[in-house]
């Protein structure tokens, strides 16, 4: 098992766990949950595959348990209202913990009633996709859609501990390890060019579910994600370079109705964006292009928008992204492989003509 920390400062920090076999381990949940409470909450996919295996796991615990529908489609302030139902029935109080045994949806749905529910409770993090281990259940970023914006309402709440046990991977299908494939390329690409190329040389073997490999990837990803996160825990600077392809990405989503495009797919079109939009600035060069999409097309991820996209609806979607700043699209460039860069200069008619004249990109 390898353990690492988020540092958050004022003597604030958590354990992320990865490993096999976790969800069995008592002592990985026990020192984190501070009464005699606690709330699991997961969805109708999860539920029967892993649930029973947590709940024998916390056995010592008062258990209740929320279940979720499935999908982006349900990520929204209803569900929330589900939760607290449970919360509020359960007679659970601020000693409570909740425990999120899911991937990114439910992990940002728990995160968010544990932040609200009598103004902040505990909570734990169980991701069972790799997109959720690698990327959402690490930095304490938490909420739910908007029908006009991805993520727009939500709060920063940190969770008590991440126990990523990699063997749930087993049931994921292919489609979602190849989303979260794309979160773990993001990182080569905004800050770690030797992971980038470390990528280049496994992806098969990640595809694969070659436990050793994973191990590696969501270690590495999870050591780059808290390190940004340790510097700039709320984004005020540079926790935004995680952002990378999410601008573009969050717009595909919202246009296409939540669920369509994957997360991770839709984030990938948005980094082929995002490197295409760099060459253009005269910081990429066109072999660079090339090896992002290729690695993308080894992790069968998409490298191009919605074909009728336009770029009137990227751009009506990205005015109101939570990234703008003062009317300016806030975007996350790449002067080369390995260094991402905030950018606010992008001009409307810029991204007009990378939508609309692909033959000119």
């Amino acid at each position: 098992m390898k353990t690492l920390y988020v540092e958050l400062g004022d003597q604030r920090r958590y354990p992320i766990f990865i490993g096999q076999k976790l969800l069995d381990q008592p002592d990985l949940f026990t020192p984190y949950i501070r009464g005699k409470q606690v709330c699991i909450v997961t969805n109708e996919t999860v539920a029967p595959l892993y649930l029973s295996r947590l709940e024998k796991t916390l056995s010592a615990f008062q258990v209740d348990v929320v279940i979720l529908p499935d999908g982006e489609a349900y990520k929204n302030l209803q569900s929330i209202n589900t939760i607290y139902d449970q919360l509020l029935k359960g007679r659970h109080n601020r000693s409570s913990t909740i425990v999120a045994l899911g991937g990114g949806v439910v992990g940002d749905m728990a995160g968010f009633a544990a932040a609200t529910y009598q103004r902040g409770i505990n909570f734990i993090q169980v991701p069972t996709t790799l997109l959720s281990q690698v990327d959402s259940s690490v930095g304490g970023k938490t909420g739910v859609n908007h029908p006009l914006g991805k993520n727009m309402i939500g709060a920063f709440h940190q969770p008590q501990s991440v126990v990523i046990d990699i063997e749930v991977l087993n049931s994921l299908p292919a489609r979602e390890l190849s989303a979260g494939l794309a979160e773990v390329i993001k990182y080569g690409l905004i800050n770690d060019a030797p992971f980038f190329d470390w990528l280049e040389n496994n992806i098969k073997s990640l595809m694969c579910y070659e436990p050793k490999d994973l191990i590696e990837a969501i270690e590495r990803s999870c050591l780059n994600k808290a390190d940004v996160v340790a510097r700039d825990e709320k984004e005020s600077s540079v926790r935004a370079l995680l952002n990378l392809g999410h601008t573009f990405g969050h717009a595909i989503e919202t246009a296409q109705g939540y669920g369509q495009w994957l997360h991770g797919e839709a984030v990938a079109a948005g980094m082929v964006l995002a490197a295409q939009l760099s060459q253009q600035l005269g910081w990429l060069d066109a072999g660079d292009v090339n090896r992002i999409e290729e690695l993308l097309r080894a992790a069968t991820l998409p490298v191009q928008p919605p074909s009728a996209m336009t770029s009137g609806q990227f751009l009506e979607i990205m005015a109101v992204d939570k990234k703008a700043i003062d009317g300016a699209i806030r975007l996350i460039l790449l002067k080369a492989i390995g260094e991402a860069v905030i950018d606010d200069s992008v001009s409307a008619e810029q991204i007009r003509c990378l939508i609309d004249s692909p033959c000119d990109k």
